[in-house]
């Protein structure tokens, strides 16, 4: 097949639309639904990043994408039982693959944002990864097979018009790539930069000790910023990114922003969350939207008179900004990726805040200096890749 048409473009009033190929066949197969074109941009920008985590770690790999950047994504690693508890997989009966952790982890680690998301897999979906793909409020799915109980779980979800698209893993796109804009056609040379241990050699700080977790982290972290809309900032710890800030103006911007995930992804974990008595009903994206009012400044919306009988089984002790910023003073060795540059030291002060001990950036700014220096004042490491990673 050279091409596929769509129902539009990304918006209604945007036809016609389609994909196709000027040489060859289109490397997809649609097992099921009708995607369009945003989960197309979606699906390709996805599958890139997961192929290459693969490839990286020899780990199962899932990522979570909303609007051409990801969400989330992370490695096969098992679960704690406190990460099971906050990704909402400890009810499940049955156990979950490495493929199916990987999704678990690259969903819950921003959950308000990969509501109704666009998941790729480095593997064939297993039943396990397919149910727990059921669970949750999505568009679609693509990886390279299904396994035939995974697929038809998968084709009965939205009532049988779920998204379900297989790509052939061999597939191998032209060196050069193309797109268009206001009719000017622009061309540049793929960016198939291998992101490895190389890029973490030259360590610029004081303190020059990387363990291999956070090795393994950084990697992460900046195959993920390969994939998202720059400018772009990734928080990540265990095998997985816990924040990301995408297509922000300003890097301190995208620092605040992934900071701020990276902090709620760690409050979800305070006793004071983990201990919430939910009515039974309440469904899981209303339980994760009260608890990102629980965890905020606006937690008195949650403990109002009469609002919270709703939600709760009793009235939840209120979680004061002291006792947050107590509780996510604990997380620490968390692992920073960017994109370009750091240009001031305001970016590595803020990640201090949330706990980072590794940091790796290009490096090239006038003022690395300064950089470097913030980083000696808390005793980080960070390394200069020397390879900028903006995604348009």
């Amino acid at each position: 097949m050279k091409e596929l048409e769509l129902k539009y473009g990304c918006n209604p009033n945007q036809k016609p639309s389609r994909i196709f190929m000027e040489d060859g066949e289109l490397p997809i197969t649609v097992l099921n639904g009708k995607p369009g074109y945003i989960n197309f941009l979606d699906a390709f920008n996805g599958w890139q990043l997961v192929r290459e985590l693969k490839a990286a770690t020899n780990l199962p790999a899932a990522t979570s994408f909303k609007h051409v950047s990801p969400a989330g994504a992370a490695v096969g690693l098992p679960l704690t039982d406190v990460e099971r508890k906050i990704y909402w997989v400890d009810d499940v009966d049955y156990e979950l693959s490495p493929l199916a952790s990987a999704y678990a982890r690259a969903r819950g680690a921003d959950r308000m944002s990969s509501f109704g998301d666009f998941i790729s897999l480095s593997d064939v979906c297993d039943v396990s990864t397919a149910k727990l793909i059921k669970r949750e409020v999505s568009d679609g799915v693509i990886a390279p097979g299904y396994e035939p109980e995974a697929l038809e779980i998968l084709k009965a979800k939205k009532k049988g018009n779920y998204n379900v698209i297989q790509i052939d893993p061999s597939y191998k796109p032209a060196p050069i790539e193309r797109k268009q804009v206001f009719g000017v056609t622009f061309e540049q040379g793929r960016n198939e930069v291998v992101i490895d241990e190389k890029f973490l050699g030259d360590i610029v700080t004081d303190n020059k000790e990387l363990p291999e977790s956070a090795k393994t982290d950084l990697i992460i972290a900046l195959i993920t910023l390969k994939y998202t809309q720059s400018n772009s900032v990734c928080y990540a710890k265990g095998g997985q990114a816990i924040g990301i800030g995408a297509g922000q103006q300003s890097r301190i911007h995208c620092t605040r922003l992934a900071g701020s995930k990276a902090d709620n992804w760690f409050l979800r974990q305070a006793p004071q969350v983990l201990n919430l008595k939910f009515k039974k009903g309440i469904g899981r994206p209303d339980r994760d939207n009260t608890i990102d009012l629980y965890i905020s400044d606006d937690y008195m919306d949650v403990l109002a008179d009469g609002k919270w009988e709703n939600i709760f089984e009793e009235k939840p002790p209120v979680f004061t900004r002291e006792e947050r910023r107590a509780w996510l003073d604990k997380n620490t060795d968390v692992a920073l990726g960017s994109d370009a540059f750091f240009p001031f030291g305001d970016n590595i002060e803020r990640a201090f805040k949330s706990g980072v001990k590794y940091v790796a950036q290009p490096g090239g700014s006038v003022r690395d200096d300064n950089v470097i220096e913030a980083c000696n004042n808390h005793n980080m490491v960070m390394c200069f890749s020397g390879m900028r990673l903006f995604h348009h």
